[in-house]
């Protein structure tokens, strides 16, 4: 079980303080709030598609990033330890950056049709093992997440939504994804890895930043 005492900072007394809150976030805490993964948490976690990301750098200056993959792609290894992979990305490694730096993230996972949402707050690090493909398929890097804390948060401001489709960049089982649209812009081919300028060449061509631009907007990126 976490620290009460730890787990508000002074800032967020003072303002529950001002509100008249401090009781009820008391209440709340030792409701909703533990130091580990239910079943049921694991289960809604290994059902998920996405996830948001929160990490800081060693200045303390945060970034958030959507992290999709198939369900299932986040792994409860124990009630205490998620692993999720780090897939193809745009090569600037702000979040893994991070959790390099100072490795304190986290991670938002959200139903959006029941709609349900839950928190964990842990501390990441880029693990040593390679990604096993018959696991984590398509992944460069996997983290590796000690939970700190987990809990359910009310889900009365989640819009509600309907899933459409799964991403066409998913993944497969055998770790094939097609090459990103915006890699196929013609101004960045002198800046992309040699393999990726193979796969434009073979996958379609260059095309212009307007051609990208009228992809994204037609939601076809």
């Amino acid at each position: 079980m976490p620290d009460l005492d730890a787990f508000y900072s002074e800032s967020q007394r003072k303002l529950q303080r001002r509100h008249q809150t401090e009781d009820l976030a008391n209440t709340l805490f030792g409701a909703a709030v533990s130091g580990e993964l239910s079943e049921q948490q694991s289960a809604f976690i290994e059902s998920r598609e996405f996830f948001f990301l929160s990490t800081v750098n060693g200045n303390g200056e945060p970034t958030v990033s959507y992290k999709g993959g198939a369900a299932g792609f986040v792994k409860v290894e124990n009630a205490n330890r998620l692993v999720f992979p780090s897939y193809d990305g745009n090569g600037m490694f702000l979040s893994l950056g991070n959790i390099a730096e100072a490795g304190k993230i986290g991670m938002l996972f959200i139903d959006f049709e029941t709609p349900n949402r839950l928190r964990v707050q842990g501390t990441a690090r880029i693990a040593d093992r390679e990604p096993d493909e018959s696991e984590f398929p398509g992944a460069q890097l996997l983290i590796e997440v000690d939970v700190q804390s987990v809990f359910v948060n009310c889900a009365r401001y989640i819009h509600k939504h309907s899933r459409a489709e799964t991403s066409p960049y998913t993944p497969t089982e055998s770790g094939d994804q097609p090459i990103p649209s915006w890699k196929r812009i013609d101004g960045f081919q002198s800046s992309l890895p040699e393999n990726d300028r193979v796969r434009v060449a073979t996958e379609g061509g260059t095309i212009s930043a307007e051609d990208y631009g009228e992809k994204l907007r037609n939601g076809n990126s």
